[in-house]
């Protein structure tokens, strides 16, 4: 009987040593929990059995999983996430369905169809948020898969240009200069930089979002004398290679518009934005109807020419400009034209015995009738941990831990194998009593 009692401490050594080797293979894992194997013994039992009697060996009881906290390695992706505390990911197989597994890998990414997925190609599950951010829905059959979206919101053409400028009190008449004659008189060309004093250039856009190039040109026409006080300056819009009037009844030929300044540089008007013609430039898709509010804060000074604000209420629909995750699990989308979408909020799931999931690889696990059924929830609330993007969990092997173990797998190898020599040196002194 010394035989199997000796190859169940045999096979007890093996399984230990094959955990325990499992756990030094995937100490680079990542979200990788450490096994232990537990044995128990084996005893003859009998309601009349004397209490004096050998055992019968080991046997494996369970290969329990150490669900404890791995160290965070950080790095500079925004879909690495690294949970601390207690809580799985959830993930779908399928994009309409499919197999739901747990996880502490955090490494996920982006799919050519823009779903999140991790390494396997599952589906990172979210919950369901309003547009503040606020989960809508709280059960496990609510969540969807996390997908990112190209752009954000719809085009708006530029309807209103803001624009707050100072003009130099000091500026001259460009009409005046010595480069025209009679033989070349005055005549304003946004080509010739002598027939204005300024200019100054910003961005609109048409009704499908296409950016237009839009310039202003500042001309003084007159100067304060002591009959009128006041100095005039012409403002002509260029949008492109067109330019506007500011004349709605009369879009051709271009009427500039006129800014008039008092003796103290304050605008006497336009005090109200003033509505120009419609025009379509070329690479716009539809007419452009905008007006310009230079507003009370343009004055003329001594000072050089100064934009202290310019405004405009178009926009093009927003291109994706990158993912952020916050401690609590919120996915937001931020967009180039500054705009932000919250997606939805990482679901997390726990149990009452994690030790009783299965393992499914990848740092995966499954439901089971000893784990029981998952908790669902959010990060930091309910004893969920939190949540950490650009950070990955590494796995919770201690080498050193288990290079102890090791050598104490060994040596029960050895024992039990001895013990096994021992009984066979018996036995045959035993046969060799007949001779």
């Amino acid at each position: 009987m010394s035989f199997y009692t000796s190859l169940s401490g045999l096979k007890a050594a093996q399984t230990d040593l094959s955990v325990v080797s499992n756990n030094v293979a995937n100490v680079g894992s990542t979200g990788f929990k450490k096994s232990k194997a537990e044995f128990g013994d084996i005893i003859s039992a009998a309601p009349l059995q004397s209490a004096s009697i050998a055992g019968q060996g080991t046997r494996l009881r369970a290969i329990t999983q150490q669900f404890t906290q791995g160290g965070f390695e950080t790095s500079d992706r925004a879909l690495d996430l690294a949970l601390s505390g207690q809580g799985f990911f959830v993930t779908r197989s399928g994009i309409t369905g499919g197999q739901v597994a747990f996880t502490r890998n955090g490494t996920f990414s982006v799919d050519s169809d823009r779903f999140v997925t991790d390494s396997s190609g599952a589906y990172l599950q979210v919950l369901p948020v309003d547009s503040r951010g606020s989960v809508t829905a709280t059960s496990l059959d609510a969540t969807r898969n996390l997908q990112l979206p190209l752009t954000s919101g719809q085009p708006k053409a530029t309807s209103l240009l803001k624009m707050a400028v100072t003009l130099p009190v000091s500026a001259d008449l460009p009409a005046s200069r010595i480069n025209y004659t009679p033989d070349t008189p005055y005549a304003f060309s946004r080509f010739d930089s002598n027939s204005y004093n300024q200019s100054t250039a910003t961005t609109v856009y048409d009704a499908v979002g296409n950016a237009l190039p839009a310039t202003l040109y500042f001309t003084r026409t007159s100067l304060p004398t002591s009959a009128n006080p006041n100095s005039t300056w012409e403002a002509r819009l260029f949008v492109g290679d067109q330019e506007i009037s500011s004349d709605p009844a009369t879009p051709t030929p271009p009427v500039p518009l006129v800014l008039t300044f008092n003796d103290a540089g304050q605008i006497q008007g336009p005090l109200n934005p003033v509505q120009y013609a419609d025009a379509q430039p070329v690479g716009a898709i539809a007419p452009l109807s905008m007006s310009i509010d230079f507003g009370l804060s343009t004055k003329q000074a001594q000072a050089p020419f100064t934009i202290s604000s310019v405004n405009q209420d178009g926009f093009a629909a927003g291109q994706l400009d990158g993912v952020t995750v916050t401690p609590d699990g919120l996915v937001t989308a931020s967009f180039s034209n500054g705009e932000t979408q919250p997606l939805g909020k990482l679901v997390l799931a726990n149990f009452a015995n994690p030790s009783g999931l299965r393992q499914v690889g990848d740092a995966k696990w499954t439901v089971t009738g000893k784990s029981g059924d998952p908790i669902v929830g959010t990060a930091a609330a309910y004893g969920f941990g939190t949540i950490q993007s650009g950070a990955l969990e590494r796995s919770n092997v201690d080498v050193t831990e288990e290079l102890v173990a090791l050598i104490s797998a060994q040596r029960n190898f050895q024992a039990n194998a001895k013990a096994i020599e021992t009984a066979n040196t018996m036995t045959q002194a035993i046969i060799n009593l007949r001779n």
